[in-house]
């Protein structure tokens, strides 16, 4: 078996053509196709010495698809690409670049051509290997991979359902993926369903909400019988929550810079339709009443979890809940007497040193991540199911065209679509069903209109009767905690314990605890570790005010603040020694009194699409 070829440089061109443009009247380009970038170049009637728009990162393509004109005279095929670019305000905005094929004189030779290059970028944009010398077909791209949608319509302000209609399914409908979406009704209402998915039939799980609906996907695959296999299942996050704090770490992996609102919608659902996943590391939280769930964000107490829960009431606002509960908490700011004993990491995680002698690691505080949906006042029992959008079909008229434009259809004898999805002036385009499903797969169906009624839950799910709603259900998972001895019994010697009066204290997992909130700079999904921050009694509220503002840029621990501690662990026990207080175990609140957790490096899948270089976007 011959070795795979070298990596190619990102400059190393793979393809290279000459095109036209729609309508036929238009200018030629010559179009170059590398790892990193489309090229475009302007040929006739005058070659562009700074061509504006001539380079198109693969970061900012969602998908590609080829079209055909419906006039019998024309042989030409089409090339369309849906870019979101950056406007000059930061702001994504979607546009097209369509291309015509017409270097040959048949329409057979020129749809050959055009299929080449948008499986090609296809390849490029889901990290497929391209052949060294072989042709270029579509046989080489497999099924399109199948996402199981969850939305939780009450999310950002009741935005989520609307943000998923206009933005999410036109991306992954342009990118070629299927899905089906299911939106729910009430709390756990996630948990319930994956612990009855046949999860043969996905390949992804991926939440439309805040973090609180990830945190019940997760753990309904871990109360499953199957719990080994199935917390394998790739999970993913599209934030339309108000915390949003996975998907901030994710944006940040991704190598965008920071966004919130739309835009972070938008750079997130770029990078799920660039598939790729990333282990993630799992803590295993156990309470005091001995019941036990899986964390994928943060444990906290005192000032960050007396924040999120009591900014409940201010839900209407979205993310600005979080600075008016910050400000009223500094206004009544109330010091906790307990312990926290933890498991010191083996190895120091790597980061430059802070100034100022601070302890050197993934960080502290935060607002909490968006809780659990409503679980009253639920008008909608909608799904939509299955399969390709039947997007609308675009008329691609040019601005000012004096003549009626041929009007273009999808290669492969695809459905007449009409309408306007309400785009930037241009509808969306649907991908090529040839592109997405290579010979011999079967054809995806269309998608059943939103329609009033029951939840449609497919009948294979063997799903189990709804159990009363609680704030967080107890897991029955059999993953042994080998790390911690039971509530209430000593601790090895070689755990280390501190006890006093404390402010809050935090033990995160992934860098953010909200989307412009970097508690952990350096954290990774995998790096097995726990961070434990911790604000001991006696800073001013002017000091701690300073610490949130430090954390929207991750330089907290720059600041020389005394009462703010760090340490890396693998596990750790919290024992609040006041009578009253709020717990919240990934911003939902859990019962009062000891717990203890252990992280499991590695043990779920994220959805993360590919790495980027922090802090360069391109």
């Amino acid at each position: 078996m011959a070795p795979p070829p070298p990596p190619l440089a990102a400059s190393t061109p793979l393809l290279h053509g000459e095109f036209g443009s729609y309508p036929a009247r238009g200018p030629r380009f010559a179009l170059t196709l590398t790892s990193q970038a489309l090229h475009i170049q302007r040929l006739r009637p005058k070659p562009e010495a700074r061509p504006r728009g001539g380079l198109v990162p693969l970061a900012e393509v969602s998908g590609c698809c080829t079209l055909r004109s419906r006039s019998p005279s024309d042989s030409a095929a089409y090339f369309c690409i849906y870019t979101y670019p950056r406007g000059r305000r930061g702001s994504r905005r979607r546009t097209t670049r369509t291309f015509r094929t017409d270097g040959a004189a048949t329409y057979e030779e020129n749809r050959a051509e055009a299929q080449r290059w948008a499986t090609a970028l296809t390849c490029l944009l889901r990290g497929l290997p391209l052949p060294g010398d072989g042709e270029i077909t579509p046989d080489l791209l497999p099924r399109p991979p199948r996402l199981l949608l969850l939305v939780n319509p009450f999310g950002g302000r009741g935005l989520a359902w609307q943000w998923c209609k206009n933005y999410v399914l036109p991306m992954i409908s342009e990118a070629g993926l299927s899905f089906n979406l299911i939106q729910t009704e009430r709390q756990n209402h996630a948990r319930e369903l994956v612990q009855g998915l046949s999860l043969s039939e996905w390949d992804g799980i991926v939440t439309v909400s805040g973090d609180g609906l990830l945190h019940e996907v997760l753990n309904g695959l871990l109360d499953r019988p199957d719990w080994k296999e199935a917390v394998k299942m790739p999970v993913g996050v599209l934030p339309c929550g108000s915390g949003n704090a996975l998907a901030g770490a994710v944006n940040q992996h991704g190598g965008f810079e920071p966004a919130l609102g739309l835009d972070l919608l938008l750079n997130c659902s770029l990078l799920l339709c660039r598939g790729g996943g990333h282990p993630l590391d799992l803590l295993s939280v156990t309470l005091a009443s001995g019941s036990r769930c899986f964390s994928f964000l943060s444990v906290a107490w005192g000032f960050v979890s007396d924040v999120d829960i009591q900014s409940e009431r201010f839900r209407a606002l979205g993310s600005a809940r979080f600075t008016l509960g910050t400000v009223l908490g500094l206004a009544t700011l109330h010091t906790y007497r307990g312990r926290l004993s933890y498991l010191p990491a083996t190895v120091e995680p790597a980061s430059p040193t802070p100034a100022h002698s601070l302890p050197r690691a993934k960080s502290e505080l935060t607002l909490t991540p968006d809780p659990a949906p409503p679980m009253a006042h639920s008008p909608l029992h909608r799904s939509v199911s299955d399969l390709p959008l039947p997007l609308p079909q675009p008329a691609l008229a040019s601005p000012g065209s004096p003549e009626p434009l041929p009007i273009l259809s999808l290669n492969g004898g695809g459905p007449e679509l009409a309408g306007d999805w309400g785009g930037a002036g241009d509808a969306p385009l649907s991908p090529d069903p040839l592109l997405s499903s290579p010979p011999g797969s079967p054809k995806a169906g269309l998608h059943s209109p939103v329609a009033e009624g029951a939840p449609v839950i497919p009948p294979s799910s063997g799903l189990p009767p709804p159990t009363p709603d609680a704030r967080v259900a107890a897991s029955t998972c059999g993953l042994p905690d080998h790390l911690l001895p039971p509530l209430g019994t000593p601790l090895p010697p070689d755990w280390v314990t501190l006890e006093g009066d404390f402010v809050l204290m935090l033990a995160i997992s992934p860098s953010h605890l909200g989307a412009d909130m970097v508690a952990a700079p350096h954290a990774r999904f995998d790096d097995g570790l726990v961070h434990l921050c911790w604000v001991r009694s006696g800073i001013s509220r002017a000091a701690l005010l300073r610490l949130f503002l430090a954390m929207e840029r991750g330089s907290q621990f720059s600041l020389g603040c005394p009462q703010l501690g760090y340490a890396a662990a693998r596990a750790f026990r919290l024992e609040p020694l006041t009578p009253r207080g709020v717990l919240t175990v990934d911003g939902e609140q859990v019962e009062y009194g000891p717990l203890q957790a252990q992280m499991h490096p590695g043990l779920g899948t994220l959805l993360t699409g590919p790495p980027g270089c922090p802090g360069r976007e391109p």
